[in-house]
């Protein structure tokens, strides 16, 4: 019996030390569970929070990029240092001429028509002029009376000469004599020249080709009253004669152009008839003048045309190489802004617009050259607003390259 009381008194000893430890125990969890339902309720007001700053932080992006105007940009296309300029041009002969008369009277036949190849020289038209012709037969009897007073004057001359010395006549009737001689040597003379003159009007009866060419034009028929234009009445012009072998062609070239224009440059011409060929011509000489009407200077292109494939008051386009000066760009038209202080563009660069001011060129319609204000590497916006201004941001959604036909 005494060991098992012994054994209920140490448990006695024992009991209240275990509830103690119990006892320290449950107050540290009670510890541990408030601080995590403290660090809980924290973490749930930093996250509230955080959410809140992320999302205040996204919108004033959103309305900072929403504030940013989005634009299109395209890079200015280089042109080459020479630019090709299509010029209209009249084809015309290397000479050409009408034949006209230098004496009245009616045509007795005619040897060519139209289209007729002739030489120089040769015979196209015989003129009848009687009254032309009794003119000369009239200026010849003149001078054959002239030439017989002038010897019979010569003659008395010469006897009262040889009977002043020994002095049978007077001297009045010598002098006399050498006035009367030399009165008749004047008439002679005179009628010599009305025989020229009217032998030269005898053979312009006879009309003859200037020069190898084609007849172009008959403006008459036999019969026909010619005249000749010495009188009030109207010339007639017989035949229009050309020389096609080598034909001239005549070009207004813009006053723009002027600088670029040297004697001895080469030119293609194309001609609607000739669609797949093209024909070389050459500078030969220019006018030295703006025309002061059309601001153009007038330049002459002659072309070899052995064969006459090219017709004569044809109409042809004229390709120039003419150098530039500096190499130009071309922007599209929708990229020009037209203020007070002159023409912009607007250029993209960090992000932000600066309006430059350029200088323009020549206007091919939906494109158009600048001579100065741009560089190659310039972003140039498409379509800019007018309310754009310099230092604006500004974000690029499409960029074009230039030669993009987009």
């Amino acid at each position: 019996m005494l060991p098992q009381t012994e054994n209920r008194q140490q448990a006695g000893e024992h009991t209240p030390l275990l509830n103690n430890v119990d006892a320290g125990k449950r107050s540290r969890k009670a510890w541990l569970i408030l601080a995590l339902a403290v660090i809980s309720v924290a973490a749930l007001l930093v996250s509230g929070i955080w959410s809140r700053v992320r999302a205040s932080t996204a919108l004033r992006a959103e309305t900072a990029q929403a504030a940013v105007s989005s634009v299109s940009v395209v890079s200015p296309k280089q042109t080459a240092p020479a630019d090709e300029i299509i010029l209209p041009g009249n084809v015309q002969p290397f000479i050409t001429s009408p034949i006209y008369s230098r004496t009245n009277g009616y045509l007795k036949k005619w040897y060519f028509d139209i289209g007729a190849h002739v030489k120089k020289g040769q015979l196209l038209a015989v003129i009848e002029t009687p009254e032309v012709d009794q003119q000369l037969e009239q200026a010849r009897s003149n001078l054959l009376t002239a030439q017989a007073n002038l010897e019979l004057a010569s003659i008395t001359k010469t006897r009262y000469q040889g009977l002043l010395k020994s002095n049978a006549v007077a001297q009045q009737d010598v002098d006399n004599a050498v006035g009367t001689y030399n009165a008749n040597k004047a008439i002679v003379e005179a009628d010599k020249a009305t025989v020229e003159q009217y032998s030269a009007l005898v053979s312009f009866e006879k009309i003859y080709a200037p020069f190898d060419g084609v007849i172009t034009a008959r403006n008459t028929d036999i019969g026909d009253l010619i005249n000749s234009g010495s009188s009030s009445n109207v010339k007639t012009d017989l035949f229009h004669i050309s020389q096609p072998g080598k034909l001239r062609v005549y070009v207004n070239v813009p006053e723009e152009y002027t600088r670029g224009i040297k004697v001895g440059m080469t030119a293609d011409l194309s001609l609607a008839e000739f669609p797949d060929r093209t024909f070389q011509g050459k500078l030969v000489r220019t006018a030295d003048d703006i025309n002061l009407t059309t601001r153009t200077l007038l330049i002459e292109i002659d072309v070899d045309n052995p064969t006459g494939t090219l017709l004569t008051g044809s109409y042809a386009e004229v390709h120039l190489a003419v150098p530039t000066q500096a190499s130009t760009f071309l922007i599209p038209v929708n990229t020009l802004l037209f203020r007070t202080e002159g023409l912009r563009v607007g250029i993209v660069k960090d992000g932000k617009v600066v309006l430059t001011a350029v200088t323009p060129g020549h206007d091919f319609g939906n494109q158009i050259e600048i001579v100065s204000g741009l560089k190659s590497d310039d972003q140039v916006i498409i379509n800019p607003p007018d309310s754009i201004v310099s230092g604006q941001e500004v974000q690029i959604v499409q960029a074009t390259l230039p030669g993009d036909t987009k």
